[in-house]
């Protein structure tokens, strides 16, 4: 019988009885054995007379440490490169584990930080490496550790601007990172460069078991076995078995993997480099190469502000469309633009480009096939569906790269390449797979009823806009005219413990629409609601439920999901008025990309969407909203800062100037 997930507090082994002198004092140790004094490193440092007269004492004594931690003296005159990851857990010589880390996405990052720092060492350059570990959006699904998910990313990004600064000799940053919250951290931190070469190595993705579940998939075996679709021995065996590889992000198309190839887009990582194995010879070799490729920018004086464009933005919403991307990314691109100080996209932006640029990949959990993401890499990842997209005209090919060259160019490269034309052969003989039907030109993708990607519907419930994955919704729930049409009755929850509660006891039934409040910035740290939307889709009759919310998604959800509702609940929103029984339409029309949600009846009689807008500025918000009673401070203050910051529609970001005008006072802001 294959290995079993042990579930319950009573399968854990006991925990062997620790004695307080054991705690206290350990008997072997040798006492007589503590040094004050050590030799030292030998020899002398390379500094000249003007070093002593003009450099910062940091500048001096930064030299001293670099001896200290054993590098050659007189190497330590050298182009010095900052290595940042997102690493996380601590491994023995031979990979076993000796602390595990978060997750499998930053499991292994060490090996490209090594990799990375030897090709540096042998280009006579001096690397330095530091770390940031990050959270996991899996882990903490139903968890009050998703309370701290999205403000992470903002944290995170000021530590690690704050560690790039705080190398004041470095000539330019590699970023290593995967997953959902680490990577566009990173992303945001670089973005700030400048001037300063930077380079992001991603972190790849794990491999599908060769007998079992994705990592997608597997989040659904609690609210499965509630249905009693699956025995308790298939969960634990499925549980076990989903992360076939140690390292990497999930083998869907959700938030680690999409951001994985906005960076490969924003021309930030090297072409090709976006959803690679992890733990694979080409993954590491990616490493050597961004290594080599830091210092020819350095060499070629191109910044960051070089690579990260207007144009490489636009690039960036292009390939998110094709590739079917995760909403999550509406968050996290414009706050990458912020920090590069270009213009932030708004929804009507986002809405222009998908109606323009048509989905070309079939990858989890879109469909119609469900290909793993190492399987749309092994068929040409991003640099194949930009051939596509450069013949159409959608993109802009005249900006740089991180490798010193036009996207032209690099695109030139990967048409001809043995790369290609290996990798491609490998995944039909590997897998059977024609990568033809993985990544589509134009004309097959349409035949193959791929649909574009998100739709962004207003009404009186949203007045300030909302978000839905269109081509995630069911295609048997769609009409001829490729409209989804519903209209149902309100189950409103204010939190997400209820909800989960409600759908695993089988109180949601056919033609609800779920509505989930307080989940927004103010209530939960706009909280990522995967457990729900997961379950949704394993309930027999889940296709033909809807739901609302202001909390956020998974970049893997299915279903007719509208979030991001603003404003939200516990800002005066619409959304935090409605009550059960109250009647709702839902439009989403696939093919224009319009849609609406409103208030358009209550448990009485019903009435249009106009009439539901007055009604509802005449109703107070309902009496039990509330915060998450494990709300942490920390996330209050975030959210009151994206608040006065643009908000979710802003990408969550601290406006600095926006925040100091509003707590500075009248007197303050008059010029002298």
């Amino acid at each position: 019988m294959p290995a079993i997930l042990q579930l319950t507090l009573n399968r854990r082994p006991p925990i062997p009885a620790i004695t307080l002198a054991s705690v206290l004092e350990t008997p072997t140790l040798k006492l007589d054995d503590v040094a004050t004094h050590a030799p030292g490193p030998q020899g002398q440092l390379p500094i000249t007379p003007e070093m002593l007269l003009n450099a910062p004492s940091g500048n001096l004594f930064g030299l001293s440490q670099n001896a200290g931690m054993g590098w050659e003296p007189q190497k330590l005159i050298g182009s010095e490169v900052l290595i940042l990851s997102t690493h996380g857990g601590l491994r023995a010589p031979d990979g076993t584990p000796i602390a595990l880390g978060f997750h499998t996405g930053h499991w292994e990052l060490g090996a490209l930080v090594a990799e990375a720092a030897i090709t540096l060492k042998s280009l006579n350059a001096i690397p330095f490496a530091g770390a940031c570990t990050d959270p996991c959006d899996g882990r903490t699904q139903g968890t009050t550790g998703m309370l701290d998910s999205l403000p992470y990313r903002n944290d995170a990004a000021i530590v690690l601007r704050r560690l790039m600064r705080s190398l004041p000799t470095r000539m330019g940053v590699i970023g290593i990172a995967t997953c959902d919250k680490g990577l566009p951290a990173m992303m945001m931190a670089l973005a700030s460069a400048g001037p300063l070469p930077t380079i992001l190595i991603p972190g790849g993705v794990t491999l599908l078991p060769e007998s079992g579940e994705d990592a997608g998939k597997v989040q659904t075996i609690g609210a499965r076995y509630a249905q009693k679709q699956i025995t308790l021995e298939t969960a634990a065996e499925m549980g076990c078995r989903a992360c076939a590889t140690p390292g990497g992000g999930c083998q869907f198309l959700g938030t680690a993997a999409t951001a994985q190839v906005i960076a490969e887009a924003l021309g930030l990582a090297l072409p090709h480099t976006a959803l690679a194995p992890s733990g694979a010879p080409i993954w590491l070799d990616a490493a050597r190469r961004s290594a080599g490729a830091i210092m020819r920018l350095h060499a070629l004086h191109l910044g960051t502000h070089d690579i990260l464009t207007q144009a490489s933005l636009e690039n960036a919403m292009v390939a998110h469309a094709a590739f079917g991307g995760s909403t999550n990314l509406l968050l996290h691109l414009p706050a990458i633009a912020y920090h590069a100080g270009l213009k932030r996209p708004v929804a009507a932006d986002w809405a222009q480009i998908n109606r323009t640029v048509p989905r070309l990949v079939d990858a989890l959990p879109n469909g119609p096939r469900n290909f793993a993401t190492v399987q749309v890499f092994l068929a040409g990842g991003l640099p194949e569906v930009m051939l596509h997209l450069r013949r159409a005209g959608l993109l802009n090919t005249k900006v740089k790269t991180v490798s010193g060259e036009s996207l032209d160019t690099c695109l030139d490269w990967w048409e001809s390449s043995p790369r290609r034309h290996a990798l491609r052969k490998n995944l039909m003989t590997r897998d059977g797979i024609d990568p033809d039907d993985v990544i589509m030109d134009p004309d097959r993708a349409r035949s193959s009823g791929l649909t574009p990607t998100v739709c962004f519907p207003h009404g009186n419930l949203a007045p300030e806009g909302s978000v839905v994955k269109s081509t995630s919704i069911d295609p048997s729930v769609i009409g001829p005219d490729n409209i989804f049409h519903h209209v149902g009755p309100a189950r409103v929850f204010v939190s997400e413990e209820a909800a989960i509660h409600a759908i695993k006891n089988g109180e949601i039934q056919q033609n609800d629409v779920l509505v989930l409040v307080c989940g927004g910035p103010a209530g939960a740290g706009m909280e990522e609601i995967y457990q729900i939307t997961s379950a949704l889709k394993w309930l027999p009759s889940g296709k033909h439920v809807a739901l609302l919310t202001d909390a956020r998604f998974s970049g893997v959800s299915t279903g007719a999901c509208i979030g991001h509702i603003s404003p939200e609940a516990l800002a005066g929103g619409a959304i935090g008025k409605l009550l059960d029984g109250d009647q709702i339409e839902i439009i989403i029309d696939r093919e224009k990309l319009t849609g609406s949600v409103n208030l358009v009846g209550d448990a009485r009689e019903h009435f249009g969407p106009e009439e539901g807008a007055i009604r509802l500025s005449a109703r107070r918000s309902r009496a039990d909203l509330r915060p998450h009673p494990a709300l942490p401070d920390d996330t209050r203050l975030w959210a009151a800062l994206v608040q006065a910051s643009g908000g979710v529609w802003g990408g969550c970001v601290y406006d600095v100037d926006a925040i100091i005008s509003r707590l500075q006072p009248p007197w303050a802001q008059i010029n002298v």
